[in-house]
């Protein structure tokens, strides 16, 4: 759905007016991604001019009078389903309780509380909501530990594989205890359940205007989505929804999630504006205007690409900055695709970019971890998690070919891969191919080099490589940020001195995913604009005969180069 809403904003660019359409609708809008607001901005500045076009937005939980007032005064439809009434009980943990006496329970001794409590209420299934696959194994294994008769409990989160997920969908007998993420919250409603347990707390994306890069901090969750988890018992059956807090804590907390416009980087939406010419992201009318730090890091990212350039403040579109806002990705992934078009390694990474878009096909089941580890060990790619997925698809390929449609999805769930991933991936494979042929980007008849293949990624991850520390596995990452590689990245046994990272995300600490192998030359070369250099005192050099000056080449804080003696006649003199 997001990769359509995408694709939308090309067709803004064919049909600023949108003349083809008179209807256009905005589903989902509660979940207030970047490509949501930006069309719910552009539609509003649209309907002036196009008093004929009707904007339709739909959501389960929105701000109704905001999106209403936004729009001028649009009129609200309410459909209610059928629902039915929940009682909220509220059951804190670590607090003073009403004797005085200090609560010790922590989170895991208080859910298995709270499921005695419901197991006392009838028959139906519990939903616990947590903050992530941590927290939920943690609390599987307590739950597990209490031996209660006829109960089942089942993990539920975003990588588990497609079988486990699916087992919540399957008639049983007894009562099931579900341990789920918030993707139960609202992405899917997991049948028959009576109960909730709501910890109250999510994982929410953050860019940091420090690091410059995307964190994942564990924060309260809003009103609204607990609201929305509380609503999760309600569908079949009253219900019972026990939170773990308390009331005060729970009319505290914000109505609404903020939107990601106002916690991520905005360098796509400030892209797409330029390519539009919709002026300052200031004055664009966004339901809730972004952070202006945010916008000027957008910015930043962009003349990182080389994809704008600002003279007296203005912001100025270079011309691979217009193609590549023709290109329907993350302008990092765009920039990739349009340097391998110049290195000659195009399909490798089409199918490397359409893979960092997705969710990863890999699935690693608790239960069969090991297994699904040395079904994987045959792709990967030594000095590079990239060309692993290089390895896989075209190990893909090659066994779709021979194999009937049954057998193709038989072989994934063997091989440990999500068959509908890898649908996905393939079918955005196939559009970006599209959309890239209709800028000159064709793939090749040789397939390209491994060196120039992480060339051409290397050029949209220059701010996201690292030096290894002389203490050992830790980077020196940009501007001063330090680093490691995950665990199951294929240079962790034996970290090399440089690395350049698909995505650098904080959690406990920052992790570097999808990480390969560089040179520094490479940095330097494709980073030119962006390099500062510096000169020690010249000296003589005996076999050259010349003079010659000890040149240090840094980006981003990172010292590329330290000592490489140059000509003084090649020393611009000013430099010099």
């Amino acid at each position: 759905l997001e990769f359509r809403r995408v694709l939308f904003r090309s067709e803004i660019q064919r049909d600023p007016t949108l003349r083809r359409y008179d209807t256009i609708i905005v589903d989902e809008a509660h979940e207030r991604s970047l490509n949501i607001d930006f069309l719910l901005g552009y539609l509003r500045r649209l309907l002036p001019t196009r008093p004929d076009l009707h904007p339709v937005v739909t959501s389960a939980t929105i701000d109704t009078e905001r999106f209403a007032e936004h729009f001028g005064g649009a009129p609200v439809v309410e459909v209610s389903g059928r629902t039915y009434p929940v009682e909220v009980r509220y059951r804190p943990y670590g607090d003073l309780t009403v004797d005085g006496e200090r609560d010790d329970r922590d989170q895991v001794q208080a859910i298995c509380d709270a499921v005695d409590e419901l197991a006392d209420e009838g028959q139906g299934d519990v939903l616990v909501f947590l903050s992530g696959e941590r927290e939920i194994h943690d609390t599987a294994d307590a739950i597990r530990r209490l031996e209660r008769p006829h109960t089942e409990v089942l993990p539920l989160y975003a990588r588990l594989s497609a079988p486990e997920q699916h087992r919540i969908f399957r008639p049983h007998s007894g009562r099931r205890i579900i341990l789920s993420t918030n993707v139960a919250e609202t992405s899917l409603t997991v049948p028959g359940v009576r109960y909730v347990v709501d910890a109250g707390t999510a994982r929410i994306s953050r860019y940091s205007t420090r690091l410059k890069v995307q964190r994942l901090p564990i924060e309260p969750v809003s009103r609204a989505s607990a609201d929305q988890r509380a609503g999760r018992c309600g569908r079949v059956a009253p219900g019972v929804c026990i939170r773990l807090y308390d009331e005060d804590d729970y009319e505290s907390r914000p109505a609404f999630t903020e939107p990601e416009i106002q916690r991520t980087n905005l360098a796509s939406v400030v892209l797409q504006m330029a390519a539009l010419g919709l002026g300052d992201v200031a004055d664009f009318p966004f339901l809730d205007p972004p952070d202006p730090r945010a916008v000027r890091d957008g910015v930043a990212l962009l003349g990182e690409l080389g994809a704008v350039t600002t003279d007296d403040g203005m912001l100025e579109l270079t011309p691979l900055g217009r193609r590549l806002a023709r290109l329907p990705v993350d302008p990092r992934l765009g920039r990739m695709l349009l340097e391998a078009d110049r290195l000659g390694c195009v399909r490798e990474v089409l199918v490397i970019t359409a893979a960092l878009s997705i969710q990863d096909p890999r699935e690693r089941p608790a239960d069969q971890a090991q297994a699904a580890d040395e079904a994987h060990r045959r792709f990967r790619e030594p000095g590079s998690d990239f060309l692993t997925y290089v390895r896989l698809w075209d190990h893909l390929r090659e066994r779709q070919q021979a194999l009937s449609s049954s057998q193709f999805r038989k072989l994934c769930r063997t091989e440990f891969l999500h068959y509908l991933r890898v649908r996905e991936w393939q079918d955005l494979y196939s559009q970006l191919k599209q959309v890239a042929g209709q800028l000159g980007v064709r793939i090749g008849a040789e397939a390209g080099h491994p060196d120039r293949v992480h060339q051409a990624l290397l050029a949209g991850l220059l701010s996201q490589i690292g030096m290894r520390d002389t203490s050992g596995t830790a980077y020196r990452g940009a501007r001063s940020s330090s680093f490691r590689l995950v665990r199951g990245s294929v240079l962790a046994k034996k970290p090399p001195k440089w690395v350049m990272a698909a995505e650098l995300v904080e959690t406990d600490r920052l992790w570097a995913r999808t990480a390969a192998a560089i040179q520094p030359e490479w940095a330097e070369r494709v980073g030119e604009h962006l390099v500062k250099r510096s000169y020690g005192d010249p000296r003589w050099d005996e076999l050259r005969g010349s003079a010659v000056v000890p040149e240090r080449v840094v980006l981003f804080g990172l010292p590329l180069v330290a000592g490489r003696p140059i000509a003084l006649d090649r020393i611009d003199p000013d430099m010099a």
